[in-house]
């Protein structure tokens, strides 16, 4: 099975490492990924430049490396259409220096490399967790364990599973893992923006943000915090079926 690792967190970062480590023992690995930290990229692409390919070498990884000077998007274009050869059976992306959970999906470029590659019709499974090494370590083994069953019972080619896997502060190390099916959920802060006038009259803006508590039922934002690794289905169409037809029968 080949396998192309992308991220959004960049090439050299510990997430990747540690997927690729453990993937690599079972998998043919090729890892594409950011030259720097393109976090919060979502879907983008770059249209305006060309792209700096690099081979690079990671420290304790037997499978070839490169960089792109682009975005997520980009790293899983150019890696499935320009660098592996032949077939790409699937898209790995992660894992991700943070969660990906509720409506931060949309800003996500860990998700969107995800995304890019089911665009492309390779199944992809995009991994996230809170940037402990532990935690990246263990999230590692439930991505080998999650392709082993996707190997065994495939899922269509154009779906996205966007993992997170919760802090182990919430978790019974002696027990299994659980997995929940999740919805995705809302992620709203309270934002905080911090003004700053610059000596050329123009102004400077900070914005930080608290999480917004978010008891919903069902969803990723509530179950990573109950301990469980939550496994949402994405899909790029974004149509709104449900009201579909009544907006025809408004508008048409």
């Amino acid at each position: 099975m080949k396998i192309l690792i992308t991220n959004d967190d960049g090439v050299f970062a510990d997430g990747i490492i540690e997927l690729a480590k453990e993937l690599e023992k079972h998998y043919s690995v090729c890892i594409v990924a950011p030259n720097c930290q393109k976090s919060a990229t979502s879907h983008s692409i770059t249209i305006d430049k060309p792209l700096i390919i690099k081979e690079e070498k990671l420290e304790g990884i037997k499978s070839r490396a490169f960089s792109i000077s682009g975005t997520p998007a980009d790293c899983a274009r150019v890696g499935v259409n320009k660098i592996m050869d032949g077939k790409v059976d699937m898209v790995i992306s992660g894992i991700n220096n943070g969660f990906n959970l509720g409506t931060d999906i949309l800003y996500s470029g860990t998700v969107s490399a995800a995304i890019e590659a089911a665009i492309l019709k390779i199944p992809s499974i995009a991994f996230s967790c809170d940037g402990n090494n532990e935690s990246y370590k263990e999230c590692a083994k439930v991505a080998k364990d999650l392709i082993e069953k996707l190997e065994k019972s495939p899922l269509k080619n154009d779906l996205v599973l966007n993992v997170n896997f919760p802090s182990l502060k919430n978790v019974d190390l002696k027990k299994n893992y659980e997995f929940k099916v999740s919805k995705m959920g809302e992620k709203k802060y309270e934002n905080l923006y911090v003004e700053t006038l610059n000596e050329d009259g123009s102004k400077s803006i900070n914005i930080s943000g608290t999480p917004i508590k978010n008891n919903e039922a069902d969803t990723d934002v509530l179950n990573i915090e109950n301990g469980y690794v939550t496994i949402t289905p994405l899909h790029y169409d974004l149509t709104n079926f449900e009201i579909l037809y009544k907006i025809e029968e408004k508008l048409i």
